[in-house]
């Protein structure tokens, strides 16, 4: 069996969030990134663990310049087998999925895991875009999965309950939050993320169709206001013309 797992790289939970004064860039200085939780967590993780089940190969991709790898590196540490690093500035979610596509089509891989989304822009797009471009089946925010040979079990949360799916590899998967638990890098991991292969190539021309035009960032909180709860004239009052609740 062979697996890809996309990783992104993002910055951290508790990273300082700015723009530039145009509003048009996000202002890297003095953030700290991680590989994205989702990606890491569920994704990579049940992918090593089908691979140490089934056998097979794990291959990570990244879309990013070369200070990604050491998120990548990172990846390998937790199990994965090989890595590729597609050497690009990733502007869009369009253009991601059509680079992810793009090396998909030459690999042969029997399942592309993601995580559901990206803790930067949560936008839950990639995913759906890679199975178009591929012309393969796409769950979405799975829970769960299992393997018989080449036909898949997978569940995944749905109002009021659960909903069990089947279908035949290949397929592009979105990983949720129960398909996998975190792994931490063991050294003996870290020492050989050290000599696995990182590949590195170049990306395919993608003709942009949408235009981020600026960033903003929400308004400040404002300070709590109590009311005495005698008072529900004020509260009304309140509700109706500040916080425009009713």
């Amino acid at each position: 069996m062979k697996i890809l797992v996309c990783v992104s790289q993002t910055p951290d939970t508790t990273a300082k969030i700015s723009f530039s004064p145009d509003g048009t860039t996000f202002n890297s200085a003095g953030v700290q990134f991680i590989m994205n939780p989702y990606d890491e967590w569920y994704a990579l993780v049940r992918a090593c663990e089908l691979r140490e089940t089934l056998g097979g190969t794990v291959v990570v991709l990244n879309v990013g310049p070369a200070s990604n790898e050491t998120t990548i590196r990172k990846a390998l540490a937790i199990g994965a087998d090989e890595a590729v690093r597609i050497d690009a500035e990733p502007q869009s979610a369009a253009f991601v999925a059509k680079q992810v596509a793009e090396y998909a089509k030459t690999g042969g891989f029997d399942l592309i895991f993601l995580g559901k989304e990206t803790i930067d822009f949560n936008g839950s797009e990639v995913g759906a875009m890679v199975a178009e471009h591929l012309d393969l089946p796409y769950i979405s925010y799975a829970s769960k999965l299992g393997l018989n040979g080449n036909l898949a079990t997978l569940e995944r949360d749905i109002e009021g309950g659960v909903e069990v799916l089947e279908l035949e590899l290949p397929f592009v998967l979105s990983a949720a939050k129960g398909m996998a638990e975190q792994r931490i890098p063991n050294m003996r991991g870290i020492m050989m993320a050290r000599t696995k292969p990182l590949t590195v190539v170049p990306p395919v021309p993608v003709e942009e169709s949408v235009k981020t035009l600026q960033f903003t960032l929400p308004p400040a909180k404002v300070g709590v206001k109590l009311v005495d709860p005698e008072n529900m004239d004020e509260l009304v009052r309140l509700l109706h013309e500040e916080a425009k609740a009713i």
